[in-house]
């Protein structure tokens, strides 16, 4: 290949149709969300294509200030690559009082995440929402506790834009929350087991407050928490809070051979070979967790090549304003 067609190529593809191609290519992606190698390939397109501009275009070298704002540009692109391929997004569920253990609902983590999920052991101590008239939902003050690299414990409030950091990891509270009923499978003869039903997340699902929970064996049991008094005033304002009094309907089995009971805290109903005990209601918070090691490094680019870009356009604008004075009677401005 001659000197002058490499020259071509190069000049084609460091053209502002080739970015704006890339760019139309890198939107339909992220629009797509697919693994991240699709991605990673597009942000390497995009990044040979500014470094081919600034070979074909020697203004851009030429210009200290516009060099630095495309070099922070180049910056941003390996920056976002690397961080999606090391980034974790995931979501996951506490029941109040228990210790999250590193278990996600669902997760999108890049193939260099390498983290420990297990090392972000907080615990969910409850939380308060304060809802104004018409149900409009305040913020949300969850109350965790954590034990800090120095081995002391500590605490915090955080919410749906007020994180817990630990490790990087950034851990906000979600919407979704509501009623957790307690329970304790007493098998005849073997280990009790606890679980933690999570049932429709509250007010949004307010009438379908049932789900099914499973027993050692698999034998499945569908609880419905039932109570009369409106928790959330709509009319007036409130906050979320367990209801006063209530019952926890149970049922095990097919129709005509079914159990059925209606049980309050600490009661029980006795099934084939154990019990199965109601031990209180408690409330459960949905989370989200983020990691992106290259968010401070992000922010450090985007500021040098917004400064930079100011710096040049500054320079400009002092340049195009030099003055020469017009004779006359009166002074007179023009270009120089």
């Amino acid at each position: 290949m001659s000197a002058a067609t490499s020259h071509r190529l190069i000049a084609h593809f460091g053209s502002l149709r080739t970015t704006l191609a890339l760019l139309a290519l890198l939107a339909a992606v992220v629009l797509a969300r697919p693994a991240f190698a699709p991605l990673a390939v597009v942000l390497g397109l995009l990044g040979v294509n500014l470094l081919a501009a600034l070979v074909v275009h020697p203004l851009l070298r030429r210009q200290f200030p516009l060099l630095v704002f495309h070099l922070a540009l180049l910056a941003l692109l390996l920056l976002v690559g690397v961080g999606r391929m090391a980034a974790l997004d995931g979501r996951f569920e506490l029941t109040q009082g228990v210790t999250f253990d590193g278990r996600l609902i669902d997760h999108d983590a890049g193939p260099l995440y390498a983290e420990h999920l297990q090392r972000l052991a907080f615990r969910h101590d409850g939380f308060e929402i304060d809802y104004a008239p018409g149900r409009k939902r305040g913020a949300t003050r969850n109350s965790v506790t954590w034990v800090g690299d120095d081995g002391l414990s500590r605490s915090a409030v955080i919410g749906d834009h007020r994180p817990l950091v630990i490790d990087g990891h950034r851990i906000y509270t979600s919407p979704n929350k509501g009623f957790a009923p307690l329970l304790r499978w007493l098998p005849n003869g073997g280990e009790p087991v606890l679980g933690a039903v999570h049932l429709p997340s509250f007010p949004l699902h307010e009438l379908t407050q049932s789900r099914e929970w499973s027993l050692p064996g698999g034998r499945a049991v569908w609880v419905m928490l039932q109570f009369d008094e409106t928790l959330l005033d709509p009319q007036a304002s409130s906050s979320f809070r367990l209801p006063g009094r209530h019952r926890l309907v149970v049922r095990i089995g097919s129709t005509g051979s079914e159990q059925r009971a209606e049980l309050a805290p600490g009661q029980r109903i006795d099934l084939d070979g154990g019990s199965l005990v109601y031990d209180g209601l408690r409330t459960w918070m949905g989370y989200r967790v983020s990691y992106d090691p290259t968010l401070p490094w992000l922010l450090a680019a985007s500021l040098l090549a917004a400064l930079s870009l100011a710096w040049h356009y500054a320079m400009k604008f002092f340049a195009g304003s030099q003055a020469v004075a017009v004779p006359g009677n009166s002074a007179r401005f023009v270009d120089g």
